[in-house]
């Protein structure tokens, strides 16, 4: 079988951690379908495209390392999704069993495994996971055990001058969802009942720190009579007065933890997919919104892309900074007959259809 390995890195190296603030939910619909998305944001452009890989493809890890090389594996199921700095590996995807795996940045809070001889044969880097898990499970539970069979390590990544600082969501077809983390407790798996990721503090913190808005609601507020005197609403939307709209983590997290268990119910995957995206449209964040002063320039966190997965059909879904025209791919059929890993371009350009026509008198 043909081997799975990095190629060399593209892209400007960044001497400054760039900020990171995406934004991840879970949709359900009423015919049983699971539908995870999330938003990629980052300082730069991460050079995403979309990676396919067969099932029986040779995996070698720790391939960011020239000179080592860690956990070798057999990849049993077919997976394909965005891939980061032109690398083949998946860091939001799903595989031929609609298991969705996503990578969000936990800066300042990751801490993995010093990498030794010991364990080096075991060793999978945090920037690698992606793969691992896709390549080798087919729900949430097995997921959870395999993770007891690896050590994640880092490696220096040289775009970002530092190693991959990054916790996980993964959510199975069932609609079983978990959020890992490793951080200087060690790893510690949560169950993402809220249906919501984001970035540090760790997802625990964000359970707690929810419920000082748990007073929020889609209902409009009725008017009150205070000693004779009756106040009624300004406008609509009173139900949701103190719902945080800044781009910092924990208000993204309560925003998004707030929509999500608001939003419509779905009939089915297409619309609990057609929900997603609109969710996330109001966390898309334009350039110039979020800015990071260096020694090496300014850099601005935007929204590099958008993906939303229907675990139930195996559908892929995404939008780019460049090219907001949703895209769509299905992960068994673009799997088949493909003998070794393939990558294609995942961005264009954009462009405006031109109605006027319609109006023509002819």
């Amino acid at each position: 079988m043909k081997k799975f390995l990095l190629p060399l890195c593209i892209g400007m190296a960044i001497t400054s951690l760039p900020a990171a603030a995406c934004t991840g939910i879970v949709l359900k619909s009423d015919d049983g379908a699971v539908v995870p998305a999330r938003t990629m944001e980052f300082g730069f452009d991460v050079h995403s495209n979309i990676a396919m890989v067969p099932a029986g493809t040779e995996i070698t890890s720790l391939s960011s390392d020239p000179e080592k090389s860690g956990l070798v594996y057999k990849a049993k199921f077919g997976f394909g999704g965005a891939n980061a700095f032109g690398r083949s590996i998946v860091v939001d995807g799903m595989n031929e069993k609609g298991l969705y795996f996503g990578a969000f940045y936990f800066s300042g809070a990751a801490v993995y495994e010093e990498l030794t001889k010991n364990n080096q044969s075991q060793a999978v880097s945090s920037e690698e996971l992606g793969n691992y898990i896709l390549g080798n499970f087919k729900t949430v539970a097995e997921v959870k055990e395999g993770l007891e069979k690896i050590t994640v390590v880092g490696t220096f990544i040289e775009e970002i001058g530092t190693v991959a600082p990054l916790h996980y969501a993964v959510t199975d077809a069932n609609g079983d969802s978990i959020v890992i983390e490793y951080s200087k407790d060690g790893l510690k798996i949560h169950d993402n009942k809220l249906g919501v990721v984001t970035n540090t503090p760790a997802y625990d913190w964000h359970e707690t720190h929810l419920r000082n808005f748990i007073g929020l609601s889609p209902v409009n507020a009725k008017t009150v009579e205070i000693n004779g005197k009756k106040l009624s609403p300004l406008s609509y939307g009173t139900g949701m007065v103190g719902l945080p709209g800044d781009y910092t983590s924990p208000s993204r997290f309560v925003r998004a933890a707030t929509f999500v268990n608001s939003s419509l119910p779905s009939k089915n995957a297409d619309e609990a997919v057609f929900r997603a995206f609109h969710i996330l449209n109001a966390f898309d964040i334009p350039k110039g919104f979020i800015v990071e002063n260096t020694k090496d320039g300014a850099l601005h966190d935007y929204t590099v892309w958008t993906s939303v997965s229907d675990t139930k059909n195996k559908d892929y879904y995404f939008k780019t900074y460049l090219t907001p025209q949703k895209m769509k791919l299905n992960i068994d059929d673009a799997l088949k007959g493909l003998k070794a890993p393939k990558i294609i371009k995942m961005e264009s350009t954009h462009s405006y259809k031109d109605i006027t026509g319609q109006f023509s008198q002819k």
